[in-house]
């Protein structure tokens, strides 16, 4: 069986190797970067299925080489931050990133979510199945056997989990969603982001949905839902 490619990207030699070592010890290849420029090279030239990428790097910077990589590509992104802050999270959750790694990090945690990114992108490619039904709320179709929503004639144009957020709305349409139901739903139970995550998915609906009837109102305190006006 072909070893699965992972891309560390980091300029501190320490974490790269630390990093190596316990994904090389769950059966990846491991192949490392130090600067973004150098880390968009490897994803051309070494194909990975998924890239843990540092924020602050030399001559390109995590942020970049998301943009870049998201403008044509849907590689799954773990990006590494040395800072909490909701700041860096919410911008890299907007260029696309997958997940979060806050440095200094556990490398069994990180393997963790490792896996669980890549089991989400499995299940995202993998072939529907004749039993999943089109949910239609007023002009919205979301259609999960072909992973495609459409409001009206016009197909929106998603990222992977802003569907899966959608086709949750819409499977529990009028009914008020926590945050975290919203993330077991969408991402999975193994899924170890934080519930922040929902809001700014949310915010990227709202873009797609448009002034049209069908919204996504906010309850306060306790979470989302999705409504059409009829």
């Amino acid at each position: 069986m072909t070893q699965q490619t992972i891309l560390v990207v980091d300029d501190e030699p320490h974490i790269v190797e630390l990093a190596t070592l316990y994904l090389k010890n769950e059966g990846f290849r491991v192949v490392s970067a130090a600067d973004g420029a150098q880390a968009l090279a490897q994803i051309q030239t070494e194909r990975p299925v998924l890239v843990v990428l540092d924020l602050m790097l030399p001559e390109v910077d995590g942020w970049e080489v998301c943009r870049r990589v998201r403008a044509t590509s849907k590689l799954p992104i773990i990006m590494l931050t040395a800072r909490s802050d909701d700041v860096d999270k919410i911008v890299g959750l907007e260029l696309g990133a997958d997940d979060y790694v806050t440095k200094p990090f556990n490398p069994r945690e990180l393997v963790a979510r490792v896996k669980a990114v890549l089991r989400r992108a499995e299940a995202t490619s993998a072939p529907a199945t004749g039993s999943d039904e089109v949910v239609r709320v007023g002009p919205l179709t979301v259609d999960p056997a072909r992973r495609e929503a459409r409001l009206g004639d016009q197909i929106l144009d998603l990222r992977a989990r802003e569907f899966d957020l959608l086709l949750a709305l819409a499977r529990h349409q009028g009914m008020v969603l926590s945050r975290q139901q919203l993330l077991d739903l969408a991402w999975g139970f193994d899924y170890y982001g934080e519930t922040r995550t929902v809001d700014v998915h949310v915010a990227h609906l709202r873009h797609h949905l448009g002034d049209g009837p069908v919204t996504i109102e906010t309850v306060w305190g306790v979470g989302y839902k999705l409504v059409v006006d009829e």
